[in-house]
């Protein structure tokens, strides 16, 4: 392996690279997918399963993935060529930076609705709250501007560089992040009757368990962390050689799940207290929850504060989706990292156009159920809907896939794990490391394999 150029950049300090990476897995899936799920599928024991699979499948993957990034000091294309140059592996990695491409094209769609929710009035008291969404969704000129302004955001703090751009703003974001959230919990469960929601978030209730619970619960699981898209190689491509990967990495998933958690204690309290259900799918933050909030005293100010953390958490996340792709640029082709920013922004402010005008103001757009079908892309799905469901679900799916069998077969677990027990403290010792191999060899391509197979059966069958 060609030894890495001096002038890459490094975060300054542990704590810098675990709020941004933390920021990357904490976005739109922990606080708008993440209550919805559990929601649909039964609270509490929809949570207990997702929590085992984090533990049991998702942190060890999560070590390998910042193994390989620290080891190779690369983009995901780089970083496996830098194991095995001139193979077709390295189309896995080419796979994770168009994955990171093209779901940041629409994920910035839906930040831009979270943004427009605090700076446009959308929840009119003359009509309910699903018809003012549908109506702003569909409106060309709202969406086009708040998705531009949201990526150019984007686009600026990658520009700046890791340490003076991601690592700077994560500092500053994810201490904000977290106080707002504790501020919606505080009003939520001090509501009358949020101890109904508080029962049927943390109380599990096993009778509801059924396959489709447990294989929702590993999709959200391993999705969460930012997995299976290159972002964490990226990210631990700019750690020196000296940090602790197993702490670090550790930290991250702490940190994500404890958000996670969190905007169960957000929601459910209120949307209980309310008299809403909590079932509602999707629809639960962007429909359900501005209603719960106009009904509630001081709904105003918290329905602010919700939709400004729900901006600011998606800010995090499509940061490291750009960086992904801007790395690339950066390391292999050359480029300056603000032409690679720009560039790359740009390309994603054009492939997301169609996904932002997909929901009311292009018909032709809007409803592609002549294309695909299937249960949980609904009976009208639209280009943003498609767009999730081929790049959020099935490429991320075989992105892992993929990435867990490079690391566990052909670079192999034995290197993997001694890049892992390189750096400071504690590192897998004991029964802990054999426990790993078996988990990123067989578990994790396994499980993946299952969830990837049943979003295909299942969505488009």
């Amino acid at each position: 392996m060609a030894p890495s150029s001096p002038q890459r950049e490094q975060w300054s300090s542990r704590l810098g690279f675990v709020l941004a990476a933390a920021g990357s897995a904490i976005g739109l899936g922990n606080i708008w997918r993440f209550p919805f799920k559990a929601g649909d599928n039964g609270g509490g024991a929809f949570v207990l399963i997702y929590l085992a699979c984090l533990l049991f499948l998702c942190v060890p993957y999560l070590f390998a993935e910042l193994a390989l990034g620290r080891k190779s000091q690369k983009n995901p294309v780089g970083a496996i060529r830098a194991i095995r140059a001139r193979t077709p592996w390295s189309l896995v990695g080419g796979l994770c930076v168009l994955a990171g491409l093209a779901i940041l094209s629409y994920y910035a769609v839906v930040a831009g609705w979270a943004v427009g929710y605090i700076v446009h009035d959308v929840t009119a008291a003359a009509e309910p709250s699903s018809a003012a969404f549908e109506r702003f969704i569909a409106d060309p000129v709202w969406v086009v501007l708040l998705f531009g302004a949201f990526l150019f955001t984007t686009i600026g703090v990658v520009a700046g560089g890791v340490q003076r751009g991601i690592e700077r703003c994560a500092k500053i974001l994810m201490p904000v992040l977290f106080v707002l959230i504790c501020l919606v919990i505080f009003r939520a469960v001090t509501l009358p009757g949020a101890s109904a929601g508080l029962d049927f978030y943390l109380n599990p209730d096993f009778s509801k368990v059924t396959g489709l619970v447990v294989v929702e619960a590993l999709g959200q699981a391993f999705f969460s962390l930012s997995l299976g898209m290159g972002a964490m190689i990226t990210y631990g491509s700019y750690l020196p050689d000296n940090e602790n990967l197993v702490v670090s990495g550790s930290y991250v998933a702490l940190f994500d799940t404890v958000v996670a958690l969190m905007a169960g204690l957000m929601i459910f309290p209120a949307v209980f207290a309310m008299g809403q259900n909590p079932a509602e799918g999707p629809a639960l933050v962007f429909v359900v929850l501005p209603e719960v909030f106009g009904a509630m005293p001081l709904g105003s100010f918290v329905g602010l504060l919700f939709f400004l953390l729900l901006a600011i958490a998606a800010l995090t996340s499509s940061i490291s989706l750009l960086e992904v792709v801007v790395s690339y640029l950066v390391d292999e082709r050359a480029w300056t990292r603000r032409t690679a920013a720009w560039g790359a922004g740009g390309l994603a402010f054009l492939l997301g156009l169609p996904s932002a005008l997909s929901q009311g103001a292009v018909p032709a757009l809007s409803d592609l159920s002549w294309l695909v079908g299937g249960h949980l892309l609904g009976p009208r799905p639209g280009l943003l809907d498609v767009m999730d469901f081929l790049w959020g679900s099935v490429a991320l799916a075989l992105g892992a896939l993929l990435l867990s069998l490079f690391v566990g077969w052909v670079w192999g677990s034995d290197n993997a794990l001694r890049e892992l027990r390189t750096g400071r403290g504690y590192t897998l010792g004991g029964l802990a490391g054999p426990a790993w191999r078996i988990a990123i060899k067989y578990l994790c391509p396994l499980t993946i394999l299952v969830v990837l197979v049943f979003d295909v059966l299942y969505d488009v069958l």
